[in-house]
């Protein structure tokens, strides 16, 4: 069994944080708590879909991605640029503008990652024709669907389409022609991601389905952006034909894009964590039927709307379908890549990270106690106690993680429930006396509720 490893890409900037509640509402995995007026993000639970970043009004969540200060690292570097990077920018009419910009900020050489996609897509219609009695088949492309598939779905495992994402297709054809073309190792290549997300900076550190990728850094969009803008040039005839991909690869950038790839009716296409969790809950409950492909893409609109991008998401899908205008239908074909194999060499497994106890019969005992303990609290969802919803509190209890207190309104009942008791007792002993020895114990224990009662009132 591979060890999961819990890589995350996301940070958070504790002199930013305010203690809001944001983050926790909006996480699809519940992997954030607030305590001592703190977010703190559990690494096993995130999947690194970046949602924390985009809802956090402080800009307390910090994306984690490399500077273009890497291309010093390497002798001979290569951007891969991703679709979305092409989305950016306005009136953009010609792809090799963006490309012949990218190797006078630096870069050695460039390969597309939309070139690799239309591989991807003509090995996954082999695939699904292939294998058509287990479809539908879903989409492997963004490492968040397939983190959230393995933690939180294990049934559709198997559902999971077992091909490499475009960009590790791209890194492995991108290293081959550069040690082909400079007789340089491969330890002395870059291959340089330009990324629309932070989910696929975690890949090329942990990947999943495959044992290593040929990614050396990633590097964001937003950074890239406006250095690339002093070096774009709009007269054709200064620019290098490099653009090697068509309207299949680069319309994987947007939502159902992938899909159109695949060119068949029989398929879904959703964006959106929100959505995505809706659809891998209806096809756990097998109630959805009649289908080949499922395309699911945490970020609205598709990888146009990743976090390190900085153009509206349908502002980008419509620049999108102005770049696809005038390009051919693909330009890329397996057999002109034989050495490329494109199906994982490792195995996804589940990783029962949200699981409560170490056994089966220990998790049953522990998820009873977790019902009572639901039930004890008002069923508000309010967050005040720095866990999302009552739920998800009574299962920190369960692990240790926090104590009944959390729960405001619990708490409130318990200091009303220790002031009425202090003062039963107190008015006790002014009716026996107040020097009376048999008393002192009974003191005592007033002096302790009394420090606990401003011990909790200090909590509210």
């Amino acid at each position: 069994m591979n060890m999961y490893k819990f890589v995350r890409s996301v940070r958070l900037d504790e002199d930013a944080c305010r203690g809001c509640i944001n983050c926790i509402k909006n996480c699809p995995t519940q992997a954030i708590r607030v305590h001592n007026g703190k977010a703190h993000i559990t690494d096993k639970f995130c999947i690194d879909c970046g949602r924390c970043i985009r809802y956090c009004p402080h800009h307390a969540k910090i994306p984690e991605y490399d500077s273009l200060n890497v291309l010093n690292n390497f002798k001979y570097t290569v951007a891969l640029p991703a679709p979305s990077l092409y989305a950016q920018y306005n009136n953009l009419t010609n792809v090799d503008i963006v490309l012949n910009a990218l190797l006078k900020l630096g870069f050695d050489d460039v390969y597309e990652v939309s070139a690799a996609a239309e591989l991807v897509s003509e090995a996954s219609r082999a695939y699904i024709e292939a294998h058509e009695e287990d479809a539908p088949f879903i989409s492997t492309a963004c490492p968040s669907i397939v983190r959230l598939v393995r933690v939180k779905f294990p049934t559709l495992i198997p559902k999971l389409l077992p091909l490499k994402p475009p960009v590790e297709v791209a890194a492995e054809i991108a290293r081959a022609r550069a040690m082909e073309k400079t007789g340089l190792p491969s330890e002395d290549i870059g291959i340089i991601f330009i990324s629309p997300c932070p989910s696929k900076v975690s890949y090329a550190k942990a990947p999943l389905g495959i044992k290593k990728s040929q990614i050396d850094n990633v590097v964001a969009i937003k950074e890239v952006y406006p250095l690339l803008l002093p070096h774009m040039t709009h007269d054709e005839s200064a620019l290098d034909p490099l653009c090697s991909s068509g309207r299949i690869g680069i319309g994987w950038g947007n939502s159902g894009g992938e899909a159109a790839g695949i060119i068949t009716d029989s398929y879904l296409a959703a964006d959106g964590i929100v959505n995505v969790l809706r659809v891998l809950e209806g096809l756990e409950d097998e109630k959805i039927h009649g289908l080949k492909f499922i395309e699911l893409n945490a970020c609205n609109g598709g990888c146009v709307g990743g976090v390190l991008t900085v153009e509206n998401p349908y502002v980008a899908e419509a620049k999108t379908k102005k770049v696809l205008r005038y390009l051919p239908v693909s330009q890329n074909h397996l057999d002109s890549h034989p050495e490329i194999e494109m199906t994982w060499n490792g195995r996804i497994e589940y990783e029962p990270v949200f699981r409560l106890g170490s056994t089966f019969k220990e998790s049953l005992h522990m998820m009873k106690t977790v019902e009572d303990l639901t039930k004890r609290f008002p069923g508000l969802d309010c967050g005040s106690c720095g866990a999302p919803t009552c739920q998800a509190l009574a299962e920190d209890i369960v692990r240790g993680e926090a104590t009944v207190n959390d729960c405001t309104y619990v708490l409130r009942d318990h200091i009303n429930h220790l002031s009425d008791e202090i003062e039963f007792l107190a008015k006790s002993i002014n009716k026996q006396g107040q020097n009376n020895d048999s008393m002192q114990e009974l003191k005592d224990y007033i002096k302790k509720l009394t420090e606990e009662l401003e011990s909790l009132t200090l909590r509210i």
